[in-house]
């Protein structure tokens, strides 16, 4: 009888992550997010469970850094339990974050659960006709420069070898270097399947083996937006290899664009934003959809938008009440307003000169962009430094990052001038 060998990939869950969004106002929504990794740790165990597979990968980053709860001690090993009893084994390994945490070597879990050691080990298991060797390796410590790939065993003969690392492979934005190793490599050493963790967006690496960076099962602010998923891994008598993905986000985090171009009163502009957040919920399969309104356009109704914000959102909440389970965590607003032209009557617009003057000379000096500059590096050097990402990962993206507040804040200043205007009309 053929079995095959069936198994989910996950990685970087980060369970009980705390709150990264300051913009998280809604205390029911702040509610959600900060339940919503163990929410997906649960529903990956209830994915097991209904596919009834062999085993749980977890590539690295089970926690969150040095946590110290007990609370989250116990709900893992609650779930760890529900799988050592439907008799589905658990093979994990430690990423940079877990070897942080204060609670690994107080956690009791079931014997179905294997957590690698740092000097790397191998796991042999019969399943029907099928040798399976499943190799990982843990982190000792927070900072691994170096490539791990050395201490793994080659691969067994006549076996499906599958093995567990986290890595950063050769750099991602947004992610330090960790044990980092071209995907060649991986390649090249002769696995059956790569289980890889560490870096939170999905990639799949085309070549002789299966090399699956899985992402993270659950996005925790706006710049981890998108569906997230696990791997489904299923290993043939014949050693194909097939995989699927499977959603986990409980929330799914979007940037949600809205052109008000063509937006020429209010009650327009909410229809529209209306619109779009609508078009994005159709198509979210998670169960809540956190969304963040990106809104843009040349417009005459910039000047109200700016003044109003708090106004536009309480308008759109209760606009999207009757969508299911829709959340706006923040409004961004990138517009301007049309440019003026002089009356017939040749009399000049102030505000409009202003505010060209502002865009082609003001805002262009040295002195002001310096300014700027230094009252952005003093907030992020105050700032710890797991919430500095707001500045980029290079200069390039800090310089882009001035660009956008001195842009902003030409408009605001323009906006608060023009309206000062209309209650002295």
């Amino acid at each position: 009888m053929l079995m095959p060998f069936r198994f989910v990939h996950t990685a970087d869950i980060h369970l009980d992550s705390p709150l990264r969004s300051l913009s998280l106002r809604n205390p029911d929504l702040a509610a959600l997010i900060g339940d919503a990794t163990r929410q997906a740790l649960a529903s990956i165990v209830d994915l097991c469970l209904d596919e009834q597979v062999d085993a749980l990968i977890i590539a690295g980053d089970l926690y969150d850094g040095d946590q110290t709860s007990m609370k989250t001690a116990r709900f893992l090993a609650s779930q760890m339990e529900r799988l050592h009893q439907a008799g589905i084994a658990v093979y994990k390994i430690r990423g940079n974050h877990d070897a942080l945490s204060k609670i690994t070597d107080q956690l009791m879990l079931p014997p179905s659960v294997k957590v690698f050691n740092g000097r790397g080990e191998t796991v042999d298991v019969r399943h029907g006709n099928l040798d399976v060797a499943v190799h990982g390796i843990s982190f000792k410590q927070a900072h691994a420069p170096e490539s791990l790939l050395s201490k793994y065993r080659r691969p067994a003969p006549d076996t499906v070898n599958i093995g567990i690392m986290h890595t950063s492979l050769a750099g991602a934005p947004g992610h330090d270097l960790y044990a980092p190793i071209p995907v060649a490599d991986l390649h090249d050493w002769g696995f059956d399947y790569w289980a890889l963790g560490h870096i939170h967006t999905r990639s799949q690496h085309a070549g002789d083996r299966t090399v699956i960076m899985p992402g993270m099962p659950q996005g925790r602010d706006i710049n981890e937006a998108g569906e997230k998923t696990v791997t489904l891994v299923t290993i043939g008598d014949d050693k194909s290899i097939t995989v699927e993905e499977r959603p986990t986000s409980i929330a799914q985090f979007e940037r949600i664009s809205v052109d008000l171009s063509s937006a020429t009163d209010w009650r327009a502009a909410i229809e529209q934003i209306e619109q779009a957040v609508a078009a994005v919920r159709d198509t979210t399969r998670a169960d809540h959809l956190v969304g963040r309104l990106m809104l843009s356009g040349q417009t005459p109704l910039s000047w109200a938008l700016r003044r109003d914000r708090d106004l536009l959102m309480t308008e759109i909440e209760q606009r999207i009440e009757g969508m299911n389970k829709t959340w706006i965590e923040k409004i961004e607003l990138a517009t301007s307003a049309p440019s003026a032209t002089a009356p017939v009557t040749g009399t000049a617009d102030p505000v409009a000169e202003l505010g060209a003057l502002m865009k082609t000379d003001i805002m262009h000096q040295d002195a002001v962009r310096e300014d700027i500059r230094n009252l952005v590096t003093e907030l992020r050097d105050d700032l710890p430094a797991e919430a500095r990402s707001f500045s980029g990962k290079d200069e390039q993206e800090f310089e882009a990052l001035i660009d956008r507040l001195l842009a902003d804040g030409s408009e605001d200043i323009l906006a608060r001038l023009r309206l000062a205007g209309m209650g002295a009309d």
